[in-house]
């Protein structure tokens, strides 16, 4: 089996008509990111798209580095949680800065865990590049405490994570040890 070293893997996200105003909104708040191409729909096919012929059908763009494609689709498909872009932050000045700017004019019931959805409704996952650490640690009371305190949050505070896993004060308490009374 051959393998070629020109194939590509990239995301396209469906959109009613707001695709490249996504695009841009995207590119303008993440580093390493970019507008590209943009196509137009024509006059053919216009009996099965309804979309006008001069009207953005596709743009590609580039967030942290990584393609995807916005395409004007139409409004049968929405976004769902099933799908989420992961932005993995050093800091909590980033989690801050990426959540307030991305849960903007989103849907304030579905932010949990460190999830959002934006204006568009796409879900988001803003998180500590730490956490994927934290989780993969072997002692499975301190992963546990994490847990506990994480699923309570909305937006991820890096302090409060960091404090259960230590357990200094956050997350589930040990009990004393107290000797019987006879």
């Amino acid at each position: 089996m051959s393998t070629s070293q020109n194939i590509k893997v990239s995301t396209c996200l469906w959109f009613d008509n707001q695709a490249e105003e996504a695009a841009k909104y995207y590119t303008s708040m993440l580093p390493d990111s970019k507008m590209g191409r943009i196509t137009r729909y024509g006059k053919e096919g216009y009996d099965i798209h309804r979309k006008p012929a001069g009207s953005v059908m596709t743009v590609q763009f580039w967030l942290l580095g990584n393609e995807y494609l916005g395409l004007n689709g139409g409004p049968q498909f929405r976004f769902n949680e099933a799908i989420s872009i992961v932005v993995q932050c050093d800091t909590q000045e980033e989690i801050d800065r990426y959540w307030d700017k991305l849960s903007d004019g989103g849907d304030k019931n579905a932010q949990a865990c460190g999830w959002l959805k934006d204006k568009y409704g796409l879900s988001w996952q803003i998180v500590p590049k730490l956490l994927a650490e934290i989780q993969d640690s072997p002692d499975k009371e301190k992963t546990e405490r994490v847990m506990n305190v994480l699923m309570k949050m909305k937006k991820l505070d890096i302090a409060a994570l960091k404090q259960a896993f230590d357990n200094k004060g956050t997350g589930k308490q040990i009990k004393k040890q107290t000797a019987p009374v006879h």
